[in-house]
């Protein structure tokens, strides 16, 4: 059966642009994939789909010049980049796929029929198999002829056909506060969820979030593009394994690779020998279509390993995308680690997209670090670490780092120059990472190999005083605030809301008899009890 929900973007009303017309031109993202998102910007006389209740429709051009169109597409081809999705403007791509297997944005002026609103589609029409289309309307009374605003109106209306719902955005005690989540930051790093508003930050990505149906009807945009449509992530490019990393191959003294990042777990590794010591400067940028890398969806980070494969420096530059190195080496084996990351505003979940490696292999003098190793081993409830640095400068200072999700590192002692060990005992619970930060008296700075120790203590979750209820009354002692939802055997939501730390006595005479789930999510622990209403 089909779904006939149907959502809307609420438009953003600019002020009116000179209407253009303009030879579309021909562009495929994935010219090798079966399944087809058309971006269709020439005009269509849209009849017998589900849109027309009342008769048919006359779609005008889009108005959109051919510099605009491609700026358009390319921004949603960078959206889609990950997928084994062809994002095309080529009609004949389209008609050529499975009738189940494509969809139309149509990129239009025409709007009065609906008027409003940026853009409008039914949500998983991607699967209704009639080519029912979806629609972005550029106007002077829509989106302004906005190359940046059509392209996030087209990226989140293909998104709804894909089967995705808005990602909303809810206080701490669970009450909405907009059906769109308009995103956070500014500059290069200010994000937003292209299936909320995107309209204003310059990084939109994919997201993990709740929809407005329920501060816990979290919404998984990843993997509802990826398992109800047919089509899957693109296959990996570059291994990211040491062993089959690929060797970079200079021209001269350079050389430029192009790659993707896939998903949120890919990371490609390259291999570069340096015959003699010399000074390697790698550039990485993000795809981009201009200033400040506007229209990407991958935040850079570069690792360099040493030939054991030990950690040697990590370079993320916190307000960028892109990502510079400037590094004396000595002569040896190196390998080079590209990934996506996270960063103050944007979540690490979907940081994917396409990117080129430039490096360069200039004259430099020798490193003047050759080993920095940290080990560890638990005893009890302790953690003891241990490091060996070899080098030859002074170490000017060090300290130890500690994470909880390998991404963000605080700093947890600085100690004494001379000292190679510490121990204690930690108060966080699960799994902790530790890497050591050293810095030399040339003012030269490194880190060293990342470990991991586990805590005693188990994970932090609420836990039901009984599992029986027997005067409508169910206590709760929580760690930590938790957000809770109580589901039936049929899988429906009867009571949902906010639990504090401490104790908690939720009311329940709306529960009948019977057996119930009661869900706990804190956004990183997610655990699920079972009680009895008598």
């Amino acid at each position: 059966m089909k779904n006939q929900f149907r959502s809307v973007l609420v438009a953003v009303f600019a002020i009116c642009a000179v209407k253009v017309s303009a030879q579309v031109p021909v562009l495929s993202s994935y010219p090798s994939a079966s399944t087809v998102l058309f971006l269709d910007f020439d005009g269509q006389y849209v009849t017998g789909t589900s849109w027309n209740y009342n008769g048919p429709i006359n779609c005008a051009a889009s108005g959109l010049n051919t510099f605009q169109i491609t700026e358009v597409f390319n921004r949603v081809a960078e959206d889609y980049r990950p997928f084994n999705i062809n994002v095309t403007t080529d009609s004949t791509k389209y008609f050529s796929a499975p009738v189940n297997h494509r969809i139309r944005v149509i990129v239009t002026v025409t709007n009065g029929w609906y008027p409003g609103v940026g853009g409008v589609s039914f949500v998983g029409s991607f699967n209704f198999g009639d080519d029912t289309p979806c629609f972005v309307f550029t106007g002077p009374s829509a989106l302004g002829y906005n190359p940046k605003y059509v392209a996030e109106a087209a990226s989140h209306e293909a998104g709804h056909t894909l089967g995705l719902y808005h990602q909303a955005v809810y206080d701490s005690t669970c009450k909405k506060v907009s059906d769109y989540n308009s995103g956070t930051g500014s500059g290069e790093i200010g994000w937003a969820p292209i299936m909320g508003v995107g309209y204003y930050e310059n990084m939109t990505l994919w997201n993990f979030g709740p929809n407005p149906y329920g501060c816990a009807q979290t919404q998984n945009d990843l993997q509802v593009i990826t398992t109800q449509n047919g089509f899957t992530y693109r296959s990996d490019d570059y291994s990211n394994s040491f062993a089959s990393s690929q060797s970079l191959s200079f021209t001269g003294d350079s050389t430029i690779i192009s790659g993707i990042i896939e998903q949120n777990t890919d990371q490609d590794i390259f291999k570069l020998d340096m015959p003699t010591a010399a000074q390697l400067k790698l550039n990485a940028m993000p795809f981009n279509v201009g200033n400040n890398n506007s229209g990407s969806n991958l935040d850079m980070q570069l690792t360099i390993y040493n030939e054991s494969q030990t950690q040697s420096s990590v370079y993320n530059p916190g307000n960028l995308l892109s990502a510079i190195v400037d590094t004396p080496l000595n002569a040896g084996t190196y390998y080079i680690k590209v990934e996506g990351k996270g960063n103050k505003y944007a979540p690490n979940y979907a940081s994917l997209g396409s990117y080129s490696l430039k490096a360069t292999i200039g004259s430099g003098t020798p490193l003047p670090l050759h080993r920095l190793e940290l080990s560890g081993s638990i005893a009890g409830y302790r953690h003891n670490l241990s490091w060996l640095i070899e080098a030859e400068e002074k170490v000017a200072g060090q300290s130890i780092e500690v994470s909880t999700d390998g991404e963000h590192f605080n700093s947890l002692v600085s100690l004494p120059e001379g000292s190679r060990s510490y121990s204690y005992t930690p108060d966080a619970s699960g799994n902790l990472l530790y890497r050591m930060h050293v810095t030399f008296d040339n003012g030269k700075e490194y880190y060293s190999n990342i470990i991991s120790l586990r805590t005693g203590g188990e994970t932090q979750k609420p836990k039901l005083l009984s599992n029986i209820i027997q005067q409508n009354k169910l206590s709760i002692m929580s760690p930590v605030a938790f957000r809770y939802q109580v589901v039936d055997m049929a899988g429906r939501t009867i009571l949902q809301g906010q639990l504090a730390a401490g104790m908690n006595d939720l009311n329940t005479p709306v529960l009948k008899a019977g057996m119930y789930f009661i869900r706990f999510n804190n956004g990183q622990n997610q655990v699920t009890e079972k009680f009895v209403k008598e």
